[in-house]
């Protein structure tokens, strides 16, 4: 039998890799020990109950983006399509990361470090914080998503070793720990109030994580497939959690029901039992060191997961945002992942100091963030009114679907809960489906289209443009809305030797228009005192019909958009009839005047353009 040749091996290496990176990032606080609470809970059906849908929907989320990233050649093909999808959701990315690294950063020093007893907690709270946001960031620094599935293989070459040594200082109790009945029948009210939020969760969870957005882009850019890294992520992850929650099936066997505690609402909390068990007199130390790194590897896999998506995210948003306040905030600042971590070290420090549990940051994902995964979801596929976000009304379908769930949690009511998740779910079909689209519209922000259709222009072809009658005509141009308009008649001097106007002159007429829209807004800049020079670092113009002379052409400019650097101008040219002769953009750059090194772009145009941005 032959063996296969390296470039068989190469793509076969490169899918157990990042199917392991995908493993490892997506084991963060809530699987890592929301399992071991619900095992505790409902016994091994609560453990499978947990993993599958966890599981599956970490699989469906690689498996559409490969069919997505396939619509198009390329190896930006993935690249391009999120970028242009993500938009609108740019907020809700940011708190679903903010609230997963907290969440995270938090079950390490709640359910691995506080049940250790260490005092005072004013001392050593965060002082194991300040470890975990140092090691995170660190490796986070220290390594890129190109080279992160090197170190996360050696992680779980860690993890390995420490399922090992616990196995074997186990021995054949911890195996006999499957064989453990449910503890609850399936019928149980209180178990379909978790299951159906943890299904309708996990199933639409990963459209909302940068952190997998983030792999499998990279996995088109290598040509790796997508689907069979996220199978391999699927199962790794759930033995993971399976190895973790036949753990706390060992420790109920074995007496473990005493460390189980009684919190609000009279629920039992079990998510620190094994840290409880394991440094429990007398004390096993390779038992309970193996256990603490296991934690420890799981969820520094995630952290610096997340600080490298968190890190992608800002840099590209400062970079294309329009937003002006990203020219006046150092570009350090706006783009470094160092402020967010910090924050989720201040919530996670303070939720652990005042005792509250994993399930009040669960309730987020079980809630909240459902509406926006499934609008996101069909937003991928559909188009019409599904290109556009109604910020405020989800905003307050899932603020609403939070308080029904909270009410549902503290009162046992586990319909609440049920109807909670399910009301997010609802207003999204019905959003996509009712037949009033244009309420949709109320609020949202567009889809950007691809550049052909991008523009609408604000003269509609066919319509006659209105005649500016003799002697009123404003020769320094004019503004409709924030379109500057400068409009005159083309005569000989434009055309060439066969009477249609030259094609380099439609150049010279944006030229032009472009430098009376400056002078309008800024009249008094003056070219020998001023500390900046304006530089034109591209221009692309399309040509869509011919003119000749003596027809009145209207040229129209607009600022498309800007960053710290540059800024983008739009221009369209008409004739009389309103058709469309052409179209394109330029790039404007800023410089000094003295040594001509490149600036940001310059308080006063800001101030000067801002109302026309």
């Amino acid at each position: 039998m032959a063996l296969p040749n390296s470039s068989t091996r190469l793509p076969i290496l490169n899918i157990l890799l990042w199917g392991n990176t995908v493993a490892l990032s997506w084991v963060w606080g809530l699987g890592l020990f929301f399992s071991v609470q619900f095992t505790v809970e409902f016994g091994l059906t609560g453990l499978l109950t947990f993993l599958i849908p966890n599981c599956l929907g970490l699989f469906l989320f690689g498996a559409v983006c490969d069919v997505i990233a396939k619509r198009h050649p390329g190896s930006e093909s993935l690249a391009a399509f999120f970028n242009n999808w993500s938009r609108p959701f740019r907020l809700v990315f940011f708190l679903y990361q903010l609230i997963a690294i907290s969440l995270t950063i938090f079950a390490l020093i709640r359910y691995a470090w506080q049940p250790l007893g260490l005092r005072p907690d004013s001392l050593y709270l965060p002082l194991t914080a300040l470890i975990i946001l140092a090691a995170s960031i660190l490796f986070g620094e220290e390594f890129s998503i190109r080279r992160i599935k090197y170190s996360h293989a050696a992680f779980l070459a860690l993890i390995v070793c420490c399922a090992a040594i616990i196995i074997a200082e186990l021995g054949s109790p911890y195996l006999r720990g499957i064989e453990r009945p449910s503890l609850r029948p399936t019928h149980d009210w209180n178990f379909w109030g978790y299951v159906i939020p943890i299904c309708i969760g996990f199933l639409v969870g990963p459209w909302l994580d940068l952190q997998q957005w983030q792999r499998a882009i990279q996995m088109r850019r290598e040509n790796t497939s997508i689907t069979a890294s996220y199978a391999v992520g699927s199962l790794l992850f759930g033995a993971i959690l399976l190895f973790h929650g036949i753990l706390a099936l060992w420790a109920m066997e074995g007496g473990g029901s005493s460390y189980i505690k009684i919190g609000l609402a009279d629920y039992p909390y079990a998510e620190s039992l094994l840290t409880r068990v394991f440094s429990a007199p007398p004390t096993n130390a390779w038992l309970l060191g193996a256990y603490l790194t296991f934690l420890s590897a799981c969820i520094l896999t995630t952290l610096d997961s997340g600080y490298i998506a968190l890190r992608w995210f800002l840099q590209s948003n400062a970079s294309k945002s329009k937003h002006p306040i990203f020219s006046l905030i150092p570009e350090r600042l706006v783009s470094s992942p160092i402020p967010p971590f910090m924050l989720c070290a201040l919530i996670a420090v303070t939720g652990a100091a005042i005792g509250i549990e994993l399930e009040y940051f669960m309730i987020f994902f079980a809630t909240f963030f459902v509406g926006y995964s499934v609008l996101a979801i069909g937003r991928a596929f559909m188009n019409g009114p599904v290109n556009v976000i109604p910020q405020v009304k989800m905003f307050c379908i899932g603020s609403l679907a939070v308080v029904i769930f909270a009410y549902g949690y503290f009162l046992h009511q586990p319909v609440f809960q049920i109807l909670a998740s399910l009301l997010p779910l609802g207003y999204v079909f019905w959003l996509l489906f009712k037949p009033l689209a244009e309420d949709f519209t109320t609020g949202g922000e567009e889809l950007e289209q691809p550049a052909v259709a991008s523009v609408i222009p604000l003269t509609p072809v066919g319509t006659v443009l209105t005649t500016v009658p003799t002697g009123t005509h404003d020769i320094g141009g004019h503004f409709e809305e924030k379109w500057f308009v400068h409009t005159f008649i083309a005569t000989y001097a434009d055309t060439n030797s066969v009477g249609n106007v030259y094609f380099g002159m439609y150049a010279m007429w944006v030229g032009k228009t472009r430098e009376l829209f400056f002078n309008r807004l800024m009249p008094k800049f003056n070219l020998k005192e001023t500390p900046f020079y304006i530089l034109t670092r591209s221009f692309e113009h399309k040509f869509v019909r011919e003119t000749r002379e003596f027809e009145t052409v209207s040229v129209k400019i607009r600022i498309a958009g800007h960053n710290r650097k540059f800024a983008t101008l739009e221009h369209e040219i008409y004739d009389s009839s309103g058709a469309l002769l052409g179209k394109g953009n330029q790039s404007l750059l800023f410089v000094s005047s003295t040594d001509y090194k490149m600036l940001d772009i310059p308080n006063d145009v800001m101030t000067a353009f801002l109302a026309y941005s």
